[in-house]
């Protein structure tokens, strides 16, 4: 039987008093991508921030339930109070629609979450950085301008760089929303495949609205509608 590696029990999300997830009680598979998919304002980019807490740091939200992860084995209720936000951010990455590259160096922008984390060391950053970048299949593309401006690469590689960003830490949960949409069909494979091959290492939930790219790369997919979840397949 697969271990479930993220529950969710009777989840609710209201922004501004508008009721957004109602009781959204499922589970997602270790090692595997589940697709959220729904209409426009169902939910599904809301229910990707309540798996890291970021919603926290919007005003007017509110949360009830319960979201537990497994983390070395061991079941974590994310929202008990006093835990880590810090350990949760470097084990649950996010991956946005826009790629958001910071205004730095591509080698600063691999290397900001470690830095963050107190590395100063830096061979180890110089090592995960590439590592990183290979993963993404960017490595050969920046090797020799790591000290240019990442606002210069074009959107696939923005893309691909923010994938890597998340990575560096080496998280155990990977949230993708819409990580293809603003990035033409040969960059959008080129991320379809490397989230395949990403789920080796970490879970995937993925928020996408194109039906063909689910039926190419979930192994499970999840609706939202109307702020409830619906099984898919």
């Amino acid at each position: 039987m697969d271990q479930w590696k993220i529950e969710t029990e009777t989840l609710s999300f209201a922004y501004n008093g508008r009721e957004i997830l109602t009781n959204a009680s499922t589970r997602f598979t270790e090692n595997a991508i589940t697709a959220l998919v729904g209409p426009s304002g169902s939910g599904k980019s809301t229910f990707l921030l309540t798996l890291n807490r970021l919603w926290e740091t919007l005003p007017g939200g509110s949360l009830s339930g319960r979201v537990r992860i497994r983390f070395d084995g061991q079941s974590h209720d994310i929202y008990e109070p006093g835990y880590p936000l810090d350990r949760l951010r470097r084990r649950v990455g996010m991956v946005f629609q826009m790629p958001n590259p910071l205004p730095m160096s591509i080698f600063k922008n691999v290397a900001f979450p470690l830095l963050l984390a107190g590395e100063r060391d830096r061979a180890v950053l110089a090592a995960r950085v590439e590592e990183a970048l290979r993963r993404v299949h960017l490595w050969r593309e920046v090797k020799e301008r790591l000290n240019d401006s990442a606002l210069a690469l074009s959107g696939g590689q923005q893309q691909r760089l923010c994938i890597a960003r998340a990575l560096v830490p080496e998280p155990e949960v990977l949230l993708l929303d819409e990580p293809t949409s603003s990035l033409d069909q040969r960059a959008a494979r080129a991320v379809e495949e490397l989230l395949v091959n990403l789920k080796e290492r970490c879970t995937l939930l993925v928020v996408s609205h194109y039906l063909d790219q689910v039926r190419r790369i979930a192994d499970r997919v999840v609706e939202l509608s109307d702020g409830a979840i619906r099984e898919g397949r």
